[in-house]
């Protein structure tokens, strides 16, 4: 799919598991741009750019207003567009304007872009060197009827995710800064790709891909050895490989080109129609854009295919690739879909067959409406979804360690049972821990940083994000000694301004667990669990790295290690077991080695450390020295400890580390509102 123009080798679709599916997505986004795009989920090194980046190829050409900068369409120009007047009669005259053929763009936006390059922003240099106020598009401007990628999609920083929802939301783009206000077209096909071990996606940019595919590397070295075999052949004649897949391409484009062409007369039935809502409604996804999303694929598909009528299987074919995505509840819920379910409700609400007349006036003997079969929906299991568990919750169970302390014990009743790990309690908003002082890390949620996409708060010398008014102010008291005689101003290096931004940042929320025995007697697991869960999705929102420690028996475990996948340190703490003795010392010095590698590796990101325990230690080291190594890391120790007599432990850990401390039953950020309300109560 791919014409040697991005440099990319051709895979064979059998060597990536789910390829044929993001194929097929393509393409129907192709058919029909009102799909709404692709997001597409998968392990690194499986092809996903490659086949995205081949997709522009095979578009049909744009016919633009010769000149524009928006690609206006020449049958019917947008009166608000920047360049317009164009040339020609215009909208409304039976005639078009004057037009020129070019092909489909693909525009690249890097998940480090800023704000300008995005949407566009005041030319600079002409401002300064011409007087006059000019719009320089962005890459909004450069994706209109064409294609928007975003590679590592799920990495993008939150203040394009907004002006991207935007756009995406409204079919154009609105700017306004600088003394600068303008409107133009942005529609666009968005195609994202994502690795899902480095984070996942704000719900509201998830839900404008129309569909969604996961990917995956064949386990096959038959079907691997092709794909290293095609990628050296390009490598040694780049020109001659892609010659002789001209002929494919060609077909396929002309393919495309026919089926939008058919597309308008292709007709929605009914009862494709009813089914299309049936399935959204059983599979409880949001709002309706899941509906127009699926009945949108399924005419392309229809269209895709050659036929003038949608069918049940176009159906079935878009329900899979356009609700996986829409049906989470949170971070921690892996998309998906129940086959055997979506076939279920396919059946039941499929077009009614004609009524064959009764043989006998007798009563009926078809089972009625509770047939235990449930219409035949069961199927063959093929489309079982491939991200079910796969291991029970006791699969790594570890034995209890000699010497444990009788409070450990597993108390009567079936010891099996008794060592699988404790589920976690629901989760709750948790009260918000920051990083004291101002950093300058990755944009976030929650600490104050120096941020280049925050709140401006002044200026200062530099022209890294020209702050335009403080410019100016530094320039005009030497406009006479510069001998200025003209409208346009004259500006000296000296004079330039940037802006000062204040926002917040994502830091590395380090969280160190204590899961020994002296948790799992009181049957605290359960609720510290929780807590964990609860910070651990706050983490997400805020757009934090997370990583997790813990430590039982007679050491620590790095068990996640600093990722942006909170949905891997959920999956980490349901297995986590309990048990054995208390190695604090060993838990506080494994996360000072964690976070002394982490300040090589992103220096930038602050670390908050999280440490979760009831403060006995039981085994190994003196937890006071260890605690001197994270001398000036900000953190918060959770204090799990309970009962009428409380020891202390925790808090004099807490003041060791020069944290704040926080009882487990005061995490939640109802139970603060809850403390301040008594005390004003009380005073």
């Amino acid at each position: 799919m791919n014409r040697g123009r991005t440099g990319a080798a051709r895979y064979p679709f059998s060597a990536v598991v789910g390829m044929d599916d993001l194929k097929l997505a393509l393409l129907i986004n192709a058919v029909s741009p009102g799909v709404g795009g692709v997001l597409v989920r998968g392990e690194k090194g499986t092809a996903k750019s490659t086949i995205v980046r081949a997709l522009a190829d095979l578009l049909p050409p744009v016919t633009a207003v010769p000149g524009c900068r928006f690609a206006c369409d020449p049958r019917d120009p947008d009166p608000g567009c920047p360049d317009a007047p164009h040339a020609g009669p215009g909208p409304g005259s039976g005639e078009a304007a004057r037009a020129e053929e070019r092909a489909a763009r693909l525009v690249e936006l890097p998940v480090g872009a800023s704000e300008d390059r995005l949407t566009g922003s005041l030319d600079i240099e002409r401002a300064l060197t011409e007087g006059v106020r000019a719009f320089e598009p962005g890459l909004l401007a450069a994706a209109h009827r064409g294609v928007l990628y975003v590679d590592e999609v799920n990495l993008l920083h939150d203040h394009l995710v907004d002006l991207l929802l935007d756009a995406a939301a409204m079919g154009e783009s609105h700017v306004e800064r600088e003394g600068v206000s303008v409107r133009h077209a942005a529609r666009f096909l968005l195609v994202g790709t994502m690795n899902p071990e480095e984070g996942e996606l704000r719900p509201q940019l998830l839900d404008r891909f129309g569909l969604t595919v996961e990917v995956a590397a064949t386990r096959d070295p038959v079907e691997r050895a092709e794909v290293v075999r095609r990628r050296l052949r390009f490598e040694a004649d780049p020109a001659g490989f892609a010659a002789g897949w001209t002929g494919a391409e060609a077909g396929l484009a002309g393919r495309i080109a026919a089926a939008r062409a058919r597309l308008p007369a292709v007709e929605l039935p009914d009862a494709a129609l009813r089914q299309i809502t049936a399935v959204c409604a059983a599979f409880e996804v949001d709002g309706l854009r899941a509906d127009l999303v699926a009945a949108r694929a399924a005419i392309a598909l229809a269209a895709w295919h050659d036929r003038d009528s949608v069918t049940e299987d176009d159906v079935r074919t878009a329900a899979r690739l356009a609700l996986p995505h829409r049906r989470r509840r949170d971070p921690f819920d892996a998309p998906g879909l129940d086959g055997e379910k979506l076939d279920e409700v396919l059946d039941e609400h499929g077009a009614p067959e004609p009524p064959e007349p009764p043989e006998s006036p007798g009563p009926p003997d078809d089972g009625g409406p509770d047939d235990p079969d449930g219409g035949g929906g069961g199927g063959s299991g093929a489309d079982v979804p491939q991200d079910a568990p796969q291991d029970g919750p006791g699969a790594e169970q570890p034995s209890d360690p000699a010497g444990q302390n009788a409070q450990d014990a597993p108390q009567g009743g079936d010891r099996s049972k008794e060592k699988e790990p404790a589920p976690a309690d629901a989760a709750y908003k948790p009260r918000l821990f920051t990083v004291p002082g101002m950093g300058a890390g990755a944009p976030g949620r929650r600490s104050k940083a120096r941020s280049p996409h925050g709140r401006v708060s002044g200026a200062r010398p530099g022209a890294h994000g020209l702050h335009l008014t403080a410019t100016l102010r530094a320039a005009a008291p030497h406009q006479r000694a510069r001998g200025r005689g003209g409208s346009g101003l004259i500006v000296a290096p000296e004079d330039l301004r940037e802006s000062v931004r204040d926002g917040r940042e994502g830091n590395l929320v380090l969280f160190v667990v204590d899961a020994s025995g002296s948790m799992a007697a009181r049957q605290r697991m359960r609720t510290v669990k929780g807590a964990v869960l609860s910070l651990l999705l706050d983490a997400y929102q805020r757009r934090d790295k997370v990583g997790l420690i813990t430590f039982r028996g007679r050491d620590a475990e790095l068990a996640l290690p600093p990722t942006s996948s909170v949905e891997a340190g959920a999956r980490r703490l349901e297995r986590l077991p309990t048990g054995g003795r208390t190695p604090l010392a060993a838990g506080l010095l494994r996360a000072a080695e964690v976070l002394r590698v982490e300040r090589l590796r992103d220096p930038a990101r602050r670390p908050l450390l999280v440490v979760v325990t009831d403060g006995r230690a039981t085994h190994g080291g003196d937890p006071a020295r260890a605690a001197g190594l994270l001398a000036g890391v900000a953190a918060v120790v959770v204090d799990c400890e309970s009962g009428p007599v409380r020891l202390g432990l925790a808090g004099a850990l807490g003041t060791r580390l020069g944290a704040e401390v926080v009882r487990l039953d005061e995490l939640a950020a109802d139970a603060l509102a809850g403390v301040v309300r008594g005390s004003r109560s009380a005073a």
